[in-house]
This record gives C-alpha cells, sequence and structure tokens, in this order.
C-alpha cells in the first residue's frame, strides 16, 4: 500500500520568455507541501533565450 504524503508534483514555468514574445520552457519537479506551502522560484536554464531566468510554480 502506496503512502499518502505531502510531496506533490508541480510545473515551473519561465517568466522572462512571455515579456519577450518567445515560447517558455517548463521544469516538472516535486515539492513538499508541508515544508514549502508558498510558490517556488528557481533559477533554470531557458534553451529558447539560451540563458538561466526565474522559473516560478505554476497551478
Amino acid at each position: 500500500m502506496a503512502k499518502k504524503g505531502a510531496r506533490v508534483i508541480i510545473t515551473l514555468e519561465c517568466t522572462e520568455a512571455k515579456k519577450e514574445g518567445r515560447p517558455a520552457s517548463r521544469y516538472t519537479t516535486t515539492k513538499n507541501k508541508q515544508n514549502h506551502p508558498e510558490r517556488l522560484e528557481i533559477k533554470k536554464y531557458n534553451p529558447f533565450l539560451r540563458r538561466h531566468t526565474l522559473h516560478r510554480e505554476t497551478r
């Protein structure tokens, strides 16, 4: 029987690509909702812009 934990799968989407009219890069990862209830923000690589940009959690 599988455990039901606080860890959920989330999607991270680039915030800077929309401003420049480029496609937004997306990453999927997991986070623990009990330890981090707020939205996650991480700098990740955007291959369309060819640089590291801020990626935020989407709902």
